[in-house]
């Protein structure tokens, strides 16, 4: 069985006079629910982790290098975010792989330096408006995960983010999730021996509100979500949660 997961991304908001929301987070988090997880930016992740200590709210970070220490001016490593009290990473999100030139094959080493330090990687993909429109939507998604999974990790978590929907207010259909999803977990099934396709959630991201979580949560082989804006505030991403534990 598959536990559940709800995930919000903070990206470049807060600081420390946001944290008052995490007591109220903290609060949608039950040992028999789904995964509550905060990823704030990284100089939020020790205070929210202390801040969550005592009640099952997890912390994450939003990203990590490859390597764990060394001479990379501005970055942080897995081991750092591990000590700070982070729990899971993203990494490969669509506006790293945008912002910062991210590859594939950069995102797949990630994922191994996170999965070494005990940090379990959160890995995105999910394609362009374009791509989307070409057709080309689970050939892009195919290469993302063939060239950023490690085919050695045990524990990790997809999260299928179409780039046109972050952000935009706009959902793709039922069935264009079902259909992505369906395809990200066959795919990873043929992929490797070392996990099973089937225990490996995946979650769904892009402009997920309350609105319409209970919808998208129904679909087949969606384990959760991974939040954005809605997760800053807990009035917003506690009925996501709660639509969440309900399709559980």
């Amino acid at each position: 069985m598959r536990r559940k997961l709800a995930a919000g991304n903070w990206k470049m908001n807060g600081t420390v006079e946001d944290l008052i929301e995490l007591g109220q987070i903290a609060g949608l988090a039950a040992e028999d629910g789904p995964t509550v997880l905060i990823c704030p930016p990284a100089t939020l992740i020790s205070r929210a982790a202390d801040a969550a200590r005592g009640t099952m709210l997890a912390i994450g970070g939003q990203d990590c290098h490859t390597a764990g220490s060394g001479a990379h001016t501005g970055d942080i490593s897995a081991l750092m975010l591990r000590d700070a009290g982070a729990t899971h990473v993203i990494l490969g999100h669509s506006e790293r792989r945008a912002d910062h030139g991210e590859s594939d094959t950069l995102v797949s080493e990630k994922a191994v330096a996170a999965a070494a330090a005990g940090v379990a990687p959160i890995i995105c993909v999910g394609e362009t408006l374009a791509e989307r429109e070409a057709g080309e939507t689970l050939a892009v998604v195919g290469t993302q995960l063939a060239g950023s999974v490690p085919r050695s990790l045990t524990d990790l978590v997809i999260a299928y983010e179409p780039v046109w929907a972050i952000g935009t207010g706009k959902v793709p259909t039922m069935a264009q999730i079902a259909e992505v999803h369906g395809f990200i977990r066959a795919e990873l099934g043929k992929m490797s021996a070392a996990f099973s396709a089937e225990a490996t959630p995946i979650l769904y991201g892009g402009s997920v509100k309350p609105g319409n979580a209970a919808e998208i949560f129904a679909v087949a082989d969606v384990d959760g979500a991974l939040v954005g804006g809605a997760s800053l505030k807990a009035a917003d991403f506690g009925p996501i949660v709660a639509a969440l534990e309900a399709a559980a």
